[in-house]
């Protein structure tokens, strides 16, 4: 991967378009990306990953990717231009950002949008060609060409050094975190997860299965009973080993033979009990059929008696019904002269009710006379009725009348209330109105023309304001900025004071590092004769870097406060400008004249609204009163007229029903009195005729009973009437007839019977003896029964859970053959194990394989670095007490042929040992990556920690990543890296956004 050329639009810090040339900051192959602290120096990293994968580094959202100093016009937008696997792309990202609308007002969200182009060639058909604009298809297809996922990517293009100096002195846990998301070995941390998972499902499965089998040996000990206590007791079952061993079903087996012998032994003992229980029924029936035909002679004799007592009672019955049944031929003929001698009599009631009610003239008229009466009133009511309606209407007509008047006042009283409002009261309400409108009309445009003077007068007094603000921090700073270049130059000559007093003493520095038999690193020799000796005073090296380090902050500080002083005389000769003549205080006061003013004229101006609200409502209330009126007076006409209307169809009317009443109060009073006579008349015409007949019918039902009475014997009706019985009395006196038959034969049959007459001549019989013994024999032989259904329902109920058990003890074999070959795979992956003698887990032991390559390879940059001291080497040393091993690394000295911890190394040392770690692991994940050649690299900060002698051997190793066709790009605040690498990219910070400079670039 080689980049090409980036350019940034309104992202992060820069306000406009910026362009970074790689190839020119290339053509030296070491360069320099330098600039004040956040001016802006990770934000072109920023945008080389955020073109590669749509996402910054780290945490940070999406959303504040645009710059805060850019128009609201510019869209946010990296382009990155690189060569990749052959193939020369292009790819342009533009985030989801916000615009204003092009039309209306508002801001809308224009969508996040992609664009990846491929370089064709320079002939005629060649050139750019766009091949994709999905985020997916782009993203995709740049990881795919790249081989390296985003986390990846900003650790091996992007070195972060902090995080390997980190990464070297951390213990285990840390270690894998990072290794584990460059190298993904996530997938074998889910294995060991996956196991566990298994380990602990299977177990459960076989805890499930266990449990079940203790509930069934639970279940087999309570439904064996007594039987249990007979046989040896199980041991708990609490390990799938205990259930699997032949001891539980060896057991059920034992409890299902004790209780198959109980039931043998029921069977015999219900056989017995039955035996016993027959003989006792048999002896009980014989002596019950005895009592029986004795107690059934005894009753014979006792009703034999009776019966002889009652036959006189029985002729007297039989005379009675065959009396009874001679009358049965005349009743029917005396039903029918009672009926009718009953309706004669109500006749007769309703011709005197009827009679009594007519007028004195028809008091003796007969039904003819009557009938020819009733027709003539008839008449005269046909013509009262059609009256009737005429009489509704008149009384109609009065209500109407009424209610006109009524409404014809109202109307009026409207129509005047209108009139008198719009002659006297609308004309001054209206002027007025009018009048308060153009008051506040004039108002409001005044108060908009001191809106500009207001703002004016606001800004100036703020800008005065500010600036006096600022001229008090200026003597401060210049202050503080005086003290800091003080301190800054005596921390630069105590630096250069301890610099030449440890050049002087260098002899008896190296002295120390000489060993026995070890060359010497001045003249090769391996004798050391007369080494230096250590003087007075002597200076460290780190006493030497600690006062360089004082120096170069104290300067760092001075500069800064230079800048700050410079910044601060800008703003507060800009906000004098602004100012202008005048106080702050007079300004201010000037501010608030023009305010207060502006508020008297605001608030006539909503005055105004309210008088507008006014003259708006008289305009309607105008309008509705004028309508109103009009109205009023249309309704008043109207009614005046229907008035008059009325009046004459009443009179009219009232000469017709004058004719009509005959005297009476109404039509309907003269129609009541007509009514009630006719219908009299008609039914008095209709009760006479009933009544004679009725008296016809009467005296032919009289004759027709009389001769039937005499045809059956009888001397009159009457005493026919009397021989008659009741339906009820003569079926009871004919079921006491064929009672008393049937009785004296069952007697007399009882009374002959041999079988009754034998059992009267023996002794009396006593059942309940034999029943007592009976019931003693059944109750046994319930007994029995239940005995032996009980043993039996113990037999198949054991069979059953037997049969259960052994079905689980059958599941429960295999599931506790996987769960041990689970745990012990589970157990070695995770390091838990006993087999595992390093504790080591599956992704630790394939991390450490990696940590392995990448030690190998960091070791030997480490070694070129060191000038042949140091390399690193990977450690799989079983760790103490319980934590894990495998990831270990330590320094092998080459000086002293002795491993030391990291953790031993000093600050310089620490720095190109992890600048080697993060190298050496960068190029064992391009080599995991598919061997992908990273032709650019940037390498984070960290250099301010060497020494001159070791950074010159740190620039010595990137020269040869140079030397391999390799970019490199350094991201430092070193002063003197700026004198050593010509090709450098300065990010600048302003007011107004960062901006991008390149100096000696080819």
């Amino acid at each position: 991967m080689r980049l090409h050329r980036l350019t940034v639009t309104a992202f992060g810090p820069f306000a406009g378009t910026q362009v970074v040339d790689f190839d020119a900051l290339a053509s030296g192959g070491l360069f320099l990306l330098r600039g004040a602290t956040g001016a802006g120096k990770s934000s072109v990293l920023d945008a080389v990953c955020y073109a590669l994968y749509g996402a910054v580094p780290g945490l940070r959202p999406r959303t504040r990717l645009r710059s805060d100093h850019a128009g609201a016009g510019v869209r946010t937008e990296v382009r990155l231009e690189l060569t990749l696997g052959g193939r020369r792309l292009e790819v342009t990202r533009s985030p989801e950002q916000p615009r204003a609308k092009k039309r209306g007002s508002g801001d809308t969200v224009d969508k996040a949008r992609t664009l990846l182009r491929e370089w064709t060639g320079g002939d005629a058909d060649g050139g750019w060609r766009a091949a994709s604009t999905s985020h997916q298809e782009v993203g995709a297809e740049i990881q795919q060409l790249l081989g390296m996922s985003r986390e990846q990517f900003c650790q091996v293009v992007l070195l972060p050094q902090g995080e390997f100096a980190r990464f070297l002195h951390a213990g285990a846990p840390d270690r894998a975190e990072l290794l584990g998301r460059l190298f993904d070995t996530a997938r074998f941390g889910a294995v060991e997860d996956w196991l566990t998972e298994r380990r602990q499902r299977t177990e459960k499965d076989c805890q499930a299965v266990l449990g079940e089998v203790g509930a069934s040996l639970e279940r087999l000990r309570q439904a064996a009973g007594r039987a249990a206590d007979a046989v040896d007791p199980l041991p708990p079952v609490t390990t799938p080993a205990a259930a699997t061993d032949g001891a539980a079903l060896g057991w059920a087996a034992q409890l299902r033979a004790q209780a198959r012998e109980e039931l043998t032994v029921a069977h015999c003992r219900q056989q017995a009990v039955e035996q016993r229980r027959e003989l006792a029924e048999q002896r009980a029936r014989e002596v019950e059929v005895l009592a029986d035909r004795q107690a059934r002679h005894r009753r014979a004799v006792r009703r034999s008696g009776e019966l002889a007592q009652q036959d006189g009672q029985q002729r007297e019955a039989l005379d009675r019904l065959e009396r009874a049944q001679r009358a049965e031929a005349v009743l029917p003929l005396l039903r029918l002269r009672y009926r009718a001698a009953q309706a004669q009599q109500r006749c007769e009631q309703q011709e005197r009710f009827h009679r009594a009610a007519l007028p004195a003239a028809h008091a003796g008229a007969d039904a003819e006379e009557l009938t020819a009466a009733e027709r003539h009133w008839r008449e005269q009511l046909g013509g009262l009725r059609t009256l009737l309606s005429a009489e509704r209407r008149f009384l109609a007509i009065e209500r109407d009348r009424a209610g006109l008047e009524r409404e014809r006042d109202d109307d009026e009283a409207v129509r005047a209330e209108a009139e008198a409002w719009l002659t006297d009261e609308w004309p001054g309400q209206r002027q007025r109105a009018g009048a308060g409108l153009e008051q506040a009309r004039a108002a409001a445009g005044r108060a908009d023309r001191l809106d500009e003077q207001v703002a004016e007068a606001r800004r100036r007094a703020d800008a005065a304001e500010q600036a006096g603000t600022l001229r008090a921090g200026l003597a401060q700073a210049g202050e503080r900025g005086l003290r800091q270049r003080e301190d800054a130059e005596a921390a630069r000559e105590g630096w250069l004071d301890l610099r030449e007093r440890r050049l002087d003493g260098m002899a008896a520095e190296l002295a120390e590092r000489l060993a026995d038999g070890a060359p010497c690193p001045v003249c090769g020799s391996a004798e050391h004769p007369a080494p230096a000796p250590a003087g007075p005073g002597r200076v460290t090296r780190e006493q030497e870097q600690r006062a360089e380090q004082r120096y170069r902050e104290a300067a760092r500080a001075a500069e800064q406060t230079g800048e700050e002083l410079r910044r601060l005389e800008r703003d507060a000769a800009a906000l004098a400008a602004v100012a202008g003549e005048g106080t702050p205080g007079e300004l201010r006061e000037a501010v608030q004249r023009l305010e207060a003013e502006q508020q008297r004229d605001r608030r006539t101006a909503a005055e105004g609204l309210r008088a507008q609200e006014e003259l708006d409502r008289l305009e309607r209330e105008h309008e509705r009163r004028t309508a109103v009126s009009g109205q009023a007076a249309e309704l008043v006409a109207a009614r005046t007229a229907r008035l008059e209307a009325l009046a004459t169809e009443q009179r009219e009317l009232a000469a017709e029903l004058a004719r009509g009443r005959a005297g009476a109060a109404s039509v309907a009073a003269r129609v009541a009195e007509l009514e009630p006579l006719a219908d009299g008349l008609a039914a008095a015409a209709a009760a006479v005729r009933e009544a004679a007949a009725g008296a016809e019918t009467l005296a032919r039902a009289e004759r027709e009973a009389l001769a039937a009475a005499e045809r059956e014997g009888f001397t009159d009706a009457e005493q026919a009437g009397r021989a008659a019985l009741p339906d009820p009395e003569t079926a009871r006196l004919r079921a006491g007839v064929q009672q008393y038959r049937d009785d004296l034969a069952q007697a007399n049959a009882e009374l002959t019977d041999p079988q009754l007459t034998a059992a009267a001549a023996l002794a009396a019989a006593d059942p309940a003896a034999d029943r007592a013994v009976l019931a003693a024999a059944e109750a046994e032989l319930r007994s029995a029964y239940a005995a032996v259904q009980a043993a039996g329902a113990r037999c198949a109920e054991l069979d059953r859970l037997s049969a259960g058990l052994a079905a689980e003890l059958r599941r429960l074999a295999p599931l506790a053959a996987d769960h041990r070959t689970v745990s012990d795979l589970a157990f070695l992956a995770a390091g838990t194990g006993t087999a595992n003698a390093l504790r080591m887990s599956l992704e630790t032991y394939v991390l450490a394989a990696r940590l392995e390559q990448v030690a190998e390879a960091a070791g030997a940059r480490l070694k070129v670095m060191s000038q042949g001291r140091y390399s690193l080497a990977h450690n799989d040393a079983r760790s103490r007490g319980a934590g894990r091993s495998g990831l270990g690394l330590s320094v092998l000295d080459a000086w002293t042929g002795q491993s030391r911890d990291t953790s031993t190394l000093s600050g310089g040392e620490s720095f190109f040992a992890s600048l080697a770690l993060a190298l050496g692991l960068a190029d064992v994940v391009t080599d995991e990556a598919g061997g992908m050649p990273l032709d650019t690299l940037f390498i984070d900060e960290g250099f301010g920690s060497l020494d001159e002698d070791t950074l010159e051997d740190v620039l010595d190793e990137l020269d040869r990543l140079r030397a391999r066709d390799r970019a490199v790009g350094i991201v430092s605040h070193v002063a003197d890296l700026r004198g050593r690498i010509p090709t450098q990219l300065e990010v600048r910070k302003g007011r107004g956004g960062s901006t991008l400079h390149q100096h000696g670039a080819g």
